[in-house]
C-alpha cells in the first residue's frame, strides 16, 4: 500500500452507475451496522452524506449551537454512495474518495455561497481484495486516520493532520477490522484482528511505531471483539461468543480491572441485533453508572436501547422519527442527543434525559418540527450461567513511555456459574 502525490480526485463511475465492489466491501463485515451520521468525540460537529433528488452530497452539521443546523458542501459533481465523510474538531470535513484503484482524500469547508476543498493527497491499495476505509473520529479533532487492509496484513494511515500528506504509521499482521480509541490522546487504538482462524482484539500504540499487544483473550477458542470503550471510566463493550460458543454475545468489562468480563442476559433480545454505538463520559470512577446507547435491529424495524452496567433490565426507546441510524452522543449529564431529519426539520436533534433514580426516561426535541418521546421496557432476567474472562496482566514487549497508559489485557479465566449485572 503506497501514499500517492496530491491530486484531484475523479468521481468513480462504472457503466451501471453502482458502487464498485471494493468500496461495497467496506460496509460488510456482518459485525457493526455502519452509522448514517458521524459526530466528533466532543460532540460539536457532525457530518453526514445526505442526499438530494437522487445525488449525494456531503453536509455538516454544527452541534454545540444555541440549535443545531447544516451547511451543504457540495462539490462540482455528486459523490457516489461508498464515500465517507468525518467531521474535523475546527469544522471542516474530511471527505474519502475512490477513483482509479486510489482513496483521494480532501478537507472541505464552506466559502460564501460554494464548497472550498484542500485536496490532501492519496493512498493506493494495489493488492487484490485491499479495502481501505477512515477510522472513528480521533479525540481533540486535529486528526484523522484510515485502516487499510491488505490479504495478510493491515496498516494504519494519518490521512489528515500530518505535515505531508497521508503518512504510514504501522503495518499490523493478520486482517483487521473495527477501530476504537482507548484514550484522550489518540495514541492507544484498539482493533479486532483475524489471525489462525479467531479474531482478538489488539492494541496498536501509534506512539510506538505501531507496537501490538493482546487486549482481548476470553478463551482460546473464542472470537472476542471490541465495540466501543469510554477512556474516562474504562468501561469496555465487547461482542463474544466465549460463553456460548458460535453464537456472539453482548459484554462489558472495565479497562485493568481483574473483575471477570460480564455478558448480561438483559443485552440479548431475541431475534434482533443489538449494536452498542455511545457511552456516557465523564464517569471516572463510576463505570457501572455508564448510560450505555444501544442501536437494536428486528424484523419489524429498529429502536434505541439504553442500559447501564448496574442496571438489571434495558430500557426500550422509539427513536426519533427520521433518525439517522446508530449515531448519537451522550452528554457527561446524562442526556443522549440522537441527530435526525425529516422533511419539516432537516437538521434536529432529540435529547433524552435519563432519570437514574426511577429509572426512567423522558424526552423532548430540540430543533424545528422535533418530536419527543418516552419509552421503557426490559429484556429478561439475569444470567445465572453467565461468565467471562478475568483482566490480568500478560507480559509486555517494553516498559510504556512516560505518561503512556498501556491496557491491561482482558485475559482467560473459567466460564460458567457467574452472576452477571
Amino acid at each position: 500500500m503506497t501514499a500517492c502525490a496530491i491530486e484531484s480526485a475523479a468521481a468513480n463511475e462504472n457503466e451501471n452507475g453502482e458502487t464498485p465492489r471494493t468500496e461495497c466491501a467496506i460496509a460488510e463485515n456482518g459485525k457493526t451496522p455502519r452509522t448514517e451520521c458521524v459526530i466528533t468525540v466532543d460532540g460539536s460537529y457532525a457530518a453526514r452524506l445526505a442526499q438530494d433528488g437522487g445525488c449525494w452530497f456531503p453536509e455538516r452539521w454544527t452541534l454545540d449551537g444555541p440549535e443545531p443546523y447544516a451547511v451543504p458542501l457540495p462539490g462540482n459533481q455528486p459523490e457516489e454512495p461508498g464515500t465517507e465523510v468525518q467531521p474535523m474538531g475546527d469544522g471542516r470535513v474530511l471527505i474519502r474518495r475512490f477513483a482509479d484503484g486510489r482513496h483521494n482524500f480532501s478537507l472541505l469547508y464552506p466559502t460564501g455561497p460554494s464548497t472550498g476543498e484542500l485536496p490532501l493527497g492519496a493512498v493506493e491499495c494495489p493488492e487484490e481484495g485491499a479495502v481501505l476505509r477512515l477510522l472513528p473520529p480521533a479525540p481533540g479533532g486535529e486528526k484523522a486516520y484510515a485502516l487499510a487492509v491488505g490479504p495478510r496484513s493491515s496498516a494504519v494511515w494519518l490521512v489528515a493532520g500530518g505535515a505531508f500528506g497521508p503518512e504510514h504509521l504501522a503495518e499490523i499482521p493478520g486482517r483487521c477490522s473495527g477501530g476504537v480509541w482507548l484514550d484522550r490522546t489518540g495514541r492507544m487504538l484498539a482493533l479486532d484482528r483475524e489471525a489462525g482462524g479467531r479474531t482478538k482484539a489488539v492494541v496498536v500504540d501509534l506512539g510506538r511505531a505501531g507496537e501490538v499487544s493482546p487486549l482481548l483473550q476470553i478463551a482460546d477458542g473464542s472470537d472476542d471483539r471490541l465495540l466501543l470503550a469510554d477512556p474516562d471510566s474504562g468501561l469496555l463493550l465487547i461482542s463474544s461468543d466465549a460463553p456460548s460458543p458460535g453464537r456472539a454475545r453482548l459484554g462489558w468489562g472495565v479497562l485493568g480491572s481483574t473483575l471477570p468480563v460480564r455478558f448480561p442476559e438483559c443485552l440479548r433480545v431475541p431475534d434482533c441485533a443489538v449494536t452498542p454505538f455511545a457511552i456516557q463520559p465523564g464517569q471516572v470512577l463510576t463505570p457501572e453508572s455508564c448510560g450505555v446507547a444501544l442501536r437494536i435491529d428486528g424484523p419489524t424495524g429498529g429502536w434505541v436501547g439504553v442500559w447501564r452496567p448496574s442496571a438489571r433490565q434495558v430500557q426500550h426507546l422509539p427513536g426519533p422519527e427520521g433518525w439517522l441510524v446508530g449515531s448519537g452522543l451522550w452528554t457527561e449529564a446524562g442526556e443522549l442527543l440522537l441527530p435526525y431529519t425529516t422533511a419539516d426539520a432537516p437538521c434536529g436533534v432529540a435529547r433524552w434525559a435519563a432519570a437514574p433514580r426511577r429509572e426512567a426516561l423522558t424526552g423532548e426535541a430540540e430543533g424545528p418540527g422535533g418530536t419527543g418521546g418516552t419509552g421503557a421496557g426490559h429484556a429478561g432476567p439475569e444470567d445465572p450461567e453467565g461468565g467471562g474472562g478475568t483482566a490480568a496482566r500478560s507480559p509486555e514487549p517494553g516498559p510504556p513511555e512516560p505518561g503512556a497508559a498501556r491496557p491491561v489485557p482482558l485475559q482467560q479465566a473459567p466460564l460458567g456459574n457467574l452472576v452477571t449485572k
